[in-house]
């Protein structure tokens, strides 16, 4: 049985989709803002069909994109985990996000629980390594749950702590925070996992690492990103 095109029935072309994701998603931008950047190139849309676009096809294209990031990672071994935890706020209420972030600084999940204890920690641990298998050691902070999931699970010898060590996992909630001072916050936790879920998978897509290449080879791993992004959902 063949799956109906994604975009069938649409008017917008995909491309005209894709950019509109990739701008809410990608950058700190509000929907009026894109709606904005979009009338100055001559496309005229309502901030309305952008929130429509992301919600309906911005797990889509996070969904692609991880499935492939999964399947390259679990094809070889993989050396070292840094899992981090930062509160959000939703309606006053406080809820933890739990991040999972390889050794080159890319996020491999994030997850939202209203509780920091040791079941919150398990059930993100399981979720992590069922996608993408067991590394060769796991970074924390000194958070016990940590200890107690791990050793649930039968894992605890692979639990490193220092201090700095961690800094991959810290660093990687800045752009998130970026996005909810201009989404003026969240205002549930169902749409704070989604959008965390897609935000992850857009920032590993372009994840460029331009300190680390010449400009030559940046400007090549860009514009490879692009030619990907542009025929996402397109099979």
């Amino acid at each position: 049985m063949t799956r109906d095109a994604p975009f069938k029935y649409f008017r917008t072309s995909p491309e005209i989709i894709r950019l509109a994701v990739m701008m809410y998603v990608r950058f700190p931008l509000s929907l009026r803002n894109v709606e904005d950047l979009l009338h100055e190139r001559g496309i005229d849309i309502s901030h309305e069909s952008v929130r429509f676009w992301w919600n309906r096809f911005g797990p889509m294209f996070a969904s692609e994109i991880r499935a492939k990031r999964a399947e390259r990672l679990r094809s070889g071994p993989q050396w070292r985990w840094h899992l981090d935890e930062v509160f959000v706020k939703i309606n006053g209420e406080r809820h933890y996000l739990w991040r999972a972030v390889d050794h080159e600084g890319e996020v491999l999940e994030s997850f939202v629980t209203k509780t920091r204890d040791k079941k919150a920690a398990l059930k993100f641990l399981k979720k992590t390594m069922r996608r993408y298998g067991w590394p060769e050691a796991i970074v924390t902070d000194l958070l016990r749950s940590y200890g107690a999931a791990l050793k649930a699970i039968g894992a605890a010898t692979l639990q490193e702590t220092g201090r700095w060590l961690n800094n991959r996992a810290e660093n990687s909630h800045l752009p998130l925070r970026r996005r909810e001072r201009a989404m003026q916050r969240f205002r549930r936790m169902r749409s704070l996992q989604k959008f965390v879920a897609v935000h992850a998978s857009v920032l590993n897509h372009f994840n460029a690492e331009r300190s680390l290449y010449s400009r030559a080879n940046f400007k090549q791993n860009r514009a490879a990103a692009l030619a990907e992004w542009r025929v996402l959902c397109a099979g």
